[in-house]
């Protein structure tokens, strides 16, 4: 027997005029947005920038459901290991929305520091100067959002709340104009201002995590989405 509670477009659906070439396109045309998705059912090493204090760091997938890159630090304090995606393919404009979200967990929410988000490529995540991004910043499990532009930032803080070895998702919205809202699981929780917004500069995704102590902490990333509007 059909499920009753799904909904059915026979004849398609579509996010374009009539007189768009995919008008007749029964499905939403996919070139209405720029997007990146990042299920990590397959990591190449290639295809990241990757820095790491010690090269006894790793990357590699690990078993999870979902797909799962770990990322394994070295044992010392302020050891560092960033990913970021090859080629900077994502940049906030005027009237263009931008959307992202990450799913990931450390193993410990205190002793470390940690980054996603976008940011220009940069050997120093936890210093960059141009980016939109969450940070936690070592001794502390309180997450911030930045949204920085050539070095000046504008800090929203304690958006979130980290506990260890659990998973949390972290994303933010720009509304094309004079916002920025962040949420947390799902639910959008605030909403931070765009003064020092970095619309003059194309960014990729980064991921990063360092020690807070001299014990090796490691970094489960289940997803990374990104979209903007073309």
């Amino acid at each position: 027997m059909s499920n009753l509670l799904v909904t059915r477009f026979p004849n398609g659906v579509t996010n374009v005029g009539e007189d768009s070439p995919f008008a007749d396109l029964a499905m939403p045309a996919p070139t209405q947005f720029h997007t990146y998705m990042e299920d990590f059912d397959y990591y190449t090493a290639g295809d990241w920038t990757v820095t790491e204090t010690d090269a006894g760091a790793t990357q590699a997938l690990t078993d999870g459901d979902g797909g799962l890159l770990l990322i394994t630090n070295t044992a010392a304090d302020n050891d560092l290991v960033s990913l970021q995606k090859k080629g900077e393919s994502f940049r906030f404009a005027s009237n263009k929305k931008l959307f992202f979200e990450a799913r990931l967990k450390v193993s410990d929410a205190t002793q470390s520091d940690v980054v996603i988000g976008l940011q220009i490529t940069d050997i120093t995540p936890l210093d960059v100067t141009d980016g939109v991004f969450f940070i936690k910043a070592d001794g502390a499990a309180t997450v911030n959002l930045l949204v920085e532009k050539n070095n000046t930032a504008t800090t929203t803080s304690s958006v979130a709340t980290m506990a260890n070895d659990t998973f949390i998702r972290l994303g933010f919205y720009y509304d094309g104009a004079s916002a920025i809202e962040y949420s947390v699981d799902g639910v959008v929780t605030g909403t931070s201002v765009t003064t020092n917004l970095p619309d003059d500069e194309d960014m990729t995704v980064t991921i990063a995590i360092q020690n807070g102590e001299a014990v090796a902490k490691t970094m489960t990333v289940d997803y990374v989405f990104v979209a903007k509007e073309r």
